[in-house]
């Protein structure tokens, strides 16, 4: 048993490796199972693709980040919606730090899935996270006009091209691999830019 897991861990470790370097489509199958000393036929004992292969590196951590947001965003619809003027960007914010820090303990996985994926059902992560976003906030205007605060009509090419740079700047943090400390204070200095923004852009 020892003898397998030590051996899907190299398979594993050449994988990231091999994946990093080249991303999924450049990637070579017969390179991984080259590095790792063994047969083809072997390999395939342990997974039947390289799309396999890759969504065991990253399949968990993808869906890690994708139910964080997510959980984040029903949180804060489930509250009264008195409170949630209150309270949004303190419950954004705990998802954005959770989101950070995991990442930074998944690096290496976090980075397939951010700049390795092309090709992969993984590489639409950002796409899904500016969806949501958009969703959510459609709900949350519509809460607004229920508290008697209505806020102007966002065009719809500007709200995902807003949203969709907010999610590149954070990962940005994760792709380039600043010191944790230094990332923390860029979250916490683009949360201040993004709420100041949409609140005008609301008109509150």
């Amino acid at each position: 048993m020892n003898e397998k897991l030590t051996t899907l861990e190299r398979i594993h470790q050449a994988a990231k490796a091999e994946f990093l370097e080249k991303g999924y489509k450049g990637a070579s199958l017969r390179n991984i199972v080259k590095s790792v000393g063994m047969t083809t036929g072997a390999f395939y004992g342990y997974y039947k693709s390289k799309e396999e292969l890759f969504e065991a590196l990253v399949g968990e951590h993808y869906q890690y980040i994708l139910t964080c947001f997510k959980k984040a965003q029903q949180q804060f619809a489930e509250l009264p919606h008195e409170q949630q003027p209150e309270v949004m960007s303190e419950i954004s914010g705990i998802c954005m730090y959770d989101m950070l820090h995991y990442a930074y303990a998944h690096l290496e996985e976090c980075k397939l899935i951010l700049c390795c994926s092309e090709g992969t059902k993984f590489s639409g992560l950002i796409d899904e996270m500016v969806e949501i976003e958009m969703a959510a906030t459609h709900a949350y205007q519509q809460v607004l006009r229920e508290l008697g605060r209505p806020s102007p009509k966002i065009d719809p090419t500007l709200e995902h091209i807003l949203i969709t740079g907010m999610f590149h700047t954070f990962f940005e943090l994760v792709i380039h691999e600043m010191p944790l400390s230094n990332a923390e204070n860029y979250v916490k200095e683009m949360r201040a830019f993004y709420t100041a923004g949409w609140m005008k852009i609301m008109g509150q």
